[in-house]
């Protein structure tokens, strides 16, 4: 079958995820003192909304440019897909509880769960492109230059152990371990899927 109607789909959930994000920002409430203080003390949840959404825009700009390599999908790449958008789906809720509990002696906890929350993506967007290439690409669109597949496959490796080792450093200081979750972000924004030969 076709990918549209997937890649559709796919669009609205991640449309949806990153909107739900802005929820996580919390609103002070009026006649709580200087509203300007206020709003500086709130400043974990503007990183966590920062970090969030360009982590969800920069799976739906790998997602979208995997899908452009795709010719065709079966049952079994549908429903890894599935699995990736339930992940997605779910990032704003270990955002906003790791942006609430990171001045709080829940910080660990809500660092793992949001890095347990990061590493079970990447675990699903590994499996869905290594699906889409197994068995000599079956599913791979005949016209793909293999150095794009090939170059798609390096680009993903980092994601599991990057997440993994993070999520990691949580059970010792949640604050590196949200520092590395920005960083993992901010490596995947610079360097990301696309090259200029393949752009």
């Amino acid at each position: 079958m076709s990918t549209g109607r997937l890649e559709t789909f796919a669009d609205g959930v991640f449309a949806i995820a990153a909107t739900l994000l802005i929820l996580n920002v919390t609103v002070p409430r009026p006649g709580n003192g200087n509203l300007a203080h206020e709003l500086g003390t709130h400043w974990p949840s503007y990183v966590a909304y920062a970090v969030s959404f360009l982590t969800i825009g920069i799976m739906w700009v790998n997602h979208h440019f995997v899908l452009t390599q795709i010719g065709r999908a079966d049952r079994a790449f549908l429903f890894l897909n599935i699995f990736l958008l339930l992940c997605v789906a779910f990032v704003p809720f270990p955002t906003r509880l790791l942006a609430e509990a990171l001045r709080t002696p829940d910080a660990r906890a809500a660092a793992v769960a949001y890095g347990v929350t990061m590493t079970t993506t990447a675990v699903f967007f590994n499996a869905l492109w290594l699906y889409a290439i197994s068995r000599g690409g079956h599913l791979i669109d005949e016209r793909v230059d293999r150095s794009i597949v090939a170059s798609i496959t390096r680009s993903f490796r980092p994601g599991v152990p990057s997440y993994a080792f993070a999520t990691a450093v949580a059970f010792v200081s949640a604050w590196a371990s949200a520092a590395l979750y920005a960083a993992i972000a901010l490596f995947y924004v610079l360097t990301g899927t696309l090259s200029p030969r393949d752009a």
